[in-house]
């Protein structure tokens, strides 16, 4: 598969495959090479970007629970809630939301991943996974975006319901750190595609990390800190340290981890 077509298939979702369940096979990781990270920054943009959010056809992503715009839902799509309520943003392999799919199935959930061969990865993952258990996994998918840049012009205000940023890249360097995912004005943007009451789960094995995560998110006027106790009862919150392909190495190396979910507030809060 050259560099065009995992771009393509990446923007385009986990598409159907006319592949019986026998032949299913699920793709290697050792055939989607890629760097471990990537600059944010960098204006080498070669995937479709809409202009706002109700640009979007979904149903490349959702084909049994979304229509393509303009075109009449079926009795079968009208039975769900056709809009995405949680983001994986940085999704890596896919752990997360392959984990959370039949814990939520009536929530449809989007990991977005910077980097093309892996986010060509998880959509052939979760194409494998439609096809060895039919009915399942239609409400997850993968699309190839920078969510530093882009994240209002695919969910509208007040739209997610959860956002994960799970071992983000630390970006050690000083002069580096505006390239960190949580930053006070990225906060502000996640505020307002987040519902009232919404919940936003950060993790890391980095300590200094960790720090400036939850510190930012406690300057924040638009963020609460989640009770320990609410933490607890959250299924979502219980697979941070155990769902995604980082958050296994960490555990097989014996690492701590440190974990920081805030709750959108109704109105900010006084400074």
């Amino acid at each position: 598969m050259g560099k065009r077509e995992r771009s393509e298939a990446a923007n385009e979702g986990a598409a159907e495959a006319p592949l019986s369940r026998a032949t299913a096979k699920h793709p290697r990781k050792a055939m989607y090479r890629a760097r471990a990270h990537s600059n944010p920054f960098n204006d080498n943009t070669t995937f479709d970007v809409p202009v706002h959010p109700e640009q979007v056809d979904w149903s490349g992503h959702y084909p049994e629970r979304c229509s393509k715009p303009g075109q009449a839902s079926t009795s079968g799509q009208q039975q769900h809630d056709s809009l995405v309520r949680f983001a994986d943003v940085g999704c890596g392999f896919g752990g997360l939301i392959v984990k959370l799919a039949p814990l939520y199935p009536e929530k449809l959930m989007l990991g977005m991943e910077i980097r093309d061969k892996v986010a060509a990865y998880v959509c052939e993952r979760i194409a494998c996974l439609r096809r060895e258990h039919p009915g399942q996994y239609q409400n997850i998918s993968c699309m190839r975006s920078n969510a530093m840049k882009y994240l209002p012009n695919h969910f509208r205000k007040g739209q997610l319901e959860k956002l994960f940023f799970l071992f983000p890249d630390p970006h050690f360097k000083v002069a580096n750190h505006r390239r960190r995912i949580i930053q006070p004005c990225l906060l502000t943007e996640y505020a307002h595609i987040m519902a009232p009451g919404g919940w936003l789960y950060t993790i890391t094995d980095v300590p200094e990390l960790g720090d400036w995560m939850r510190s930012k998110l406690e300057a924040h006027p638009m963020f609460d800190p989640v009770p320990e106790a609410e933490l607890e009862a959250d299924p979502a919150a219980g697979l941070l340290a155990q769902a995604s392909e980082e958050a296994q190495k960490v555990a097989r190396n014996e690492g701590k981890t440190f974990r920081a979910v805030f709750r959108r507030r109704e109105t900010p809060r006084d400074l």
